[in-house]
């Protein structure tokens, strides 16, 4: 729940970022999958704090334009129509098996051409992170509106970017996930396997199985080995943030009886734990607003406000039984890193350091992140 101070900023944020990316008025539509998957759960939340139904038209809204812009191929592009190659009719009732494109401004690197590592940030493709934020995305409109449809789209992008991110390894071994696919997701862009992406599917696939175990159920079980005996170590403020989260997510999942989960919770805190002292040990906070990412700071506040939410969940469950002196424990070590939130909020609110580069470079993301970190409890569910 964010502070009653915090809401008009929340509202004016969402507002200016429905008309300067093109959702409302007659601007020329700006998609980016990262960012418009916390957009939807911003406005989910402003619907649920402020009871308004326009923000539920906004968030339903958004998920159509995304699929209508993401989940087909780019105006820059000789191929057209929908990424799975549907047809217009059976496309638009499955927008997203053909999985959804990042919305970077440079076309996909072509085939045989060479790999340019600055140049490929900039680059279109399909991240896998991306899709599972999506996912989360569709499932809290699905939780939010009572349409199933939501949820059916989210696991048909699960299965769709499972076939498509997951290969066998030349050497043998078992199987590894690429980090970027191409829009077609026909060939891998970046081949290396991105740190928390099985991490991040996997709890996904959970959430979006809905307590029905025929759902994803190989893909669970291939993702859940990749997961297994895992490192999920990081001193990046975003990636902190996410374990985060994620360690909220998997206690909720719990707590609705995926006993499977047992230990995972424990695991990504104490992660948390040894990255935050890392980051936090060079000050990075203190520094100006010109050398700092506003977006990646704000993903870890997000991160920190989660902590008060799983120490709500552990009393008196019963499905934590056995992990509550531990993961309490955990709790007690992070609590020394909770004004960190306020202190990143407070930062990035000023208006003056939203004049910064670092900030206008990235706005759109810069200010849904923003208001992510004012009200968390759309995101974290």
């Amino acid at each position: 729940m964010p502070r009653d101070d915090h809401l008009p900023f929340v509202r004016e944020i969402m507002q200016r970022f429905a008309v300067e990316t093109g959702l409302r008025g007659e601007g020329r539509p700006r998609r980016y999958l990262w960012t418009d998957a916390f957009a939807v759960c911003n406005y989910l939340e402003l619907k649920r704090l402020t009871g308004e139904d326009r923000y539920t038209e906004l968030a339903l809204d958004l998920v159509d334009q995304v699929h209508r812009v993401l989940g087909r191929h780019r105006d820059d592009d000789p191929r057209s129509g929908w990424l799975s190659g549907l047809d217009e009719e059976e496309g638009g009732a499955h927008p997203t098996r053909g999985g959804l494109r990042i919305g970077k401004p440079l076309g996909e690197r072509r085939a045989g051409e060479p790999y340019d590592n600055g140049l490929e940030w900039d680059r279109d493709g399909q991240y896998f992170h991306y899709l599972s934020k999506w996912i989360h995305a569709l499932h809290r409109v699905s939780a939010a509106t009572g349409k199933g449809v939501y949820n059916s789209w989210a696991v048909e992008l699960a299965a769709a970017a499972h076939r498509a991110f997951f290969y066998e390894p030349p050497e043998g071994g078992p199987k590894r996930m690429y980090w970027k696919m191409s829009i077609d997701l026909s060939r891998p862009l970046v081949p290396a396997m991105g740190r928390h992406d099985p991490l991040e599917g996997y709890l996904a696939y959970l959430e979006v199985q809905e307590g029905d175990p025929a759902v994803l159920a190989a893909e669970i079980d291939e993702i859940r080995r990749l997961c297994r005996g895992r490192d999920w170590f990081t001193d990046d403020p975003l990636g902190l943030g996410g374990l985060l989260c994620d360690a909220l997510q998997a206690v909720q999942l719990i707590v609705k009886g995926n006993h499977a989960l047992a230990g995972l919770p424990d695991d990504l805190l104490d992660a948390a734990r040894h990255g935050l002292k890392e980051y936090t040990a060079g000050q990075p906070l203190d520094g100006p607003a010109e050398s700092r990412l506003a977006f990646r700071e704000l993903g870890l506040a997000t991160g920190l406000q989660a902590l008060d939410r799983i120490g709500r969940l552990i009393p008196a469950q019963p499905a934590l039984s056995g992990e509550t002196d531990s993961l309490v424990n955990y709790l007690d070590q992070l609590g020394r890193y909770r004004e960190l939130a306020g202190k990143i909020n407070h930062f990035w609110l000023a208006g003056q350091n939203q004049e910064a580069s670092s900030w206008t470079a990235h706005q759109d993301i810069n200010a849904v992140m923003l208001a992510t970190s004012l009200a968390p409890d759309g995101f974290c569910g």
